[in-house]
């Protein structure tokens, strides 16, 4: 099978003028439905109620781009059952706040059915060679495997979506570099999936961009969340271990990272792990002095270096690969190091260590 730029492109561009068209009307319904962000700790990084449905936009655009370019492929058919599950899940979450442990149990059965469908990490199952118990095994493993990968990088998402057009940002970028991959080995099926996503968050970013007209919501993260992880691992039963698992983990490690480390964070504070706080890793790019938009960006540079990484990685790059990730790691050093020092005004031309000295000087000079 071969793809042309049209079989690429063309997916990509519907699903961002279905994404974009109905943005607006997905702030309208949120009004109506009482899908709205209130303000209620200092966990949020806003200051009025917004409208928090823009994922409806997303999973519109989403499944019509997918209707038009992928149907009647059973993979793609699995994935989609699995995204209008976790959709309608996340809808009641947004409009009911569910608790953690519901939220979980939907995110399990939405990716049971996907398991349960045909779309599965097969290649584990060629760890327990033979019959009998081994296969029983062999199926069990893959069930498991299949179900943590797609609930992983769906919380991993969902974590992520703290900033204005974070989450709606590195999931483009994350999709873009999957589907690049995915395409230079052959997986021409993901590629079309990946360009799709990408287009429908595409069409949301412009409102979501800081200053946001509207949130995704739990509907939006999620559902992104999900659709790369399931998306992703098609054509696993050929055994491209690198294209199903490893390429999605490194495009997304900046996610996953910050989810791990919150929590082991969590546990450390003998805190509940479904139990929010302000020190994600955007929390302390902003706490280091820089506004949301270059927070964003930041974050951003660092998603499209990682997914520069999983394309060398794919080609065998190895020493590339990680030096290219510890440039990314040096990075974040960077900016999250010596925050206490980061006091400049800048129309002023004032600069808090340059005043120390100032003052230091006039009181030797004094003595």
């Amino acid at each position: 099978m071969t793809a042309t730029s049209f079989d690429l492109w063309a997916p990509l561009c519907v699903a961002f003028a279905v994404a974009f068209a109905a943005t607006p009307l997905s702030i309208k319904i949120a009004h109506r439905i009482g899908a709205i962000d209130v303000p209620k700790d200092d966990r949020r990084m806003h200051s009025k109620a917004m409208p928090r449905f823009g994922g409806f936009a997303i999973f519109l655009g989403m499944m019509v781009s997918l209707a038009i370019f992928a149907r009647g492929h059973e993979d793609m058919m699995s994935a989609m059952l699995g995204c209008c599950l976790i959709f309608i899940f996340a809808v009641v979450d947004d409009l009911k706040t569910l608790t953690p442990l519901m939220k979980l149990i939907g995110q399990i059965a939405a990716a049971g059915a996907v398991y349960a469908t045909g779309l599965k990490i097969e290649f584990i199952t060629n760890w327990f060679a033979g019959d009998g118990t081994n296969m029983v095994l062999g199926n069990v493993a893959c069930c498991i495997m299949t179900v943590v990968w797609i609930v992983a990088i769906t919380n991993a998402v969902n974590l992520i979506d703290g900033l204005d057009g974070l989450a709606a940002g590195i999931c483009i970028i994350s999709t873009l570099c999957i589907g690049y991959v995915s395409y230079i080995h052959g997986q021409y099926v993901p590629t079309v999936a990946m360009m799709i996503i990408a287009g429908a968050a595409m069409g949301f970013l412009p409102f979501n961009f800081h200053p946001a007209k509207t949130f995704m919501g739990d509907c939006g993260s999620q559902l992104l969340g999900f659709a790369i992880a399931a998306f992703s691992i098609m054509g696993s039963v050929k055994g491209a271990t690198v294209v199903v698992v490893v390429i999605p983990a490194l495009v997304l490690g900046l996610p996953i990272v910050d989810t791990i480390f919150a929590i082991c964070r969590r546990v450390i504070n003998h805190q509940p792990i479904s139990m929010g706080d302000k020190e994600h890793l955007h929390h302390r790019i902003m706490r280091a002095g820089y506004g949301q938009r270059r927070s964003v960006m930041l974050m951003y540079c660092v998603s499209g270096i990682l997914g520069i990484v999983a394309v060398l990685y794919s080609r065998n790059l190895f020493v590339e690969s990680v030096g290219l990730i510890a440039v990314a790691i040096m990075l974040l050093y960077v900016i999250l190091s010596e925050t206490s020092n980061r006091n400049v005004n800048i129309r002023g031309v004032k600069i808090k260590e340059k005043n120390s000295r100032e003052n230091a000087d006039d009181k030797a000079a004094n003595k």
